[in-house]
């Protein structure tokens, strides 16, 4: 068994994707068959014992699947990474510093690279172009002194700023390897409208933004990065920023955007850590 992305396991095989669909169908087949023998014809130890069983992935090895009696799993602790100036990324809380900016134009959107698709171009892939684009901001941390394993639900807290009120905050979190490659573990994104998440008297919203959970080690030596942007096309559809229905809106604005991070403004992902 071998995994193409942060959050499954497929079984590795010339069709690509077809296998991927085979192998997942065939592991929740025999799943449902278990429970149903163990519930419906009383054979003992038929259904798997844990409640939940996730497969903790590192990019480039080979998983190591484990059984959790909940999810999200005892035994986890929220460890909160804020995006700090200078785009490093620490546990420390920010200092006085001014906000990132960077353009959104609908007309030259964020591309998409890899994630949660169906296709060839799902799973994790180096994303290294896509974070030298200038509407992509990047955080990232110092190299681990220790393994780190996350298992969970992942969120981040951005505090935003945007010249129109119709725009979206996409948060991806990534693995930085020895050798550079920044490999994407898991993300999310939040369309804003006006009145959909509160802000504060200067008009910066506070956008909580909710990751794909997964179950994954960094280990030692590697580095987090988080991405900050405004587009993931076409695995979401461009906003173009005007508030008109996106399948029919004729009118495009580029949106002018701020990613702050200060003592009164702490930019942060949430990473559900996995203790002992």
């Amino acid at each position: 068994m071998r995994r193409r992305g942060p959050t499954a396991v497929i079984r590795r095989g010339r069709s690509g994707t077809r296998t991927q669909n085979v192998g997942l169908m065939a592991a929740g087949l025999r799943e449902g068959i278990g429970w149903l023998r163990e519930h419906l014809l009383g054979e003992r130890g038929a259904a798997r014992a844990g409640a939940v069983r996730g497969c903790v992935m590192t990019h480039g090895t080979p998983g190591v699947e484990r059984e959790f009696s909940a999810w999200p799993p005892a035994g986890t602790r929220e460890r909160r990474f804020h995006l700090q100036p200078g785009g490093a990324l620490a546990e420390a809380p920010p200092p006085a510093s001014r906000s990132d900016r960077f353009r959104y134009d609908p007309a030259n959107p964020t591309p998409s690279v890899g994630g949660v698709l169906l296709g060839r171009e799902a799973g994790a892939h180096d994303n290294r172009a896509l974070e030298a684009r200038a509407d992509v901001c990047t955080y990232t941390s110092a190299p681990l002194e220790r393994d780190l394993e996350i298992v969970g639900p992942v969120r981040a807290e951005v505090f935003f700023s945007s010249s129109t009120q119709w725009t979206d905050v996409f948060v991806r979190l990534c693995d930085v390897q020895p050798s550079g490659r920044s490999l994407n573990v898991c993300d999310g994104l939040l369309r804003l409208t006006p009145g959909r998440v509160e802000k504060d008297a200067d008009g910066v919203l506070r956008v909580p933004v909710e990751l794909w959970p997964t179950a994954y080690r960094f280990p030692r030596g590697h580095r987090l990065r988080v991405q900050v942007a405004s587009g993931v096309h076409p695995r979401f559809v461009r906003n173009l920023g005007t508030g008109e229905p996106l399948a029919g809106g004729t009118r495009m604005v580029v949106a002018e955007q701020q990613v702050h991070h200060d003592p009164a403004r702490p930019s942060a992902i949430v990473l559900p850590v996995l203790e002992g």
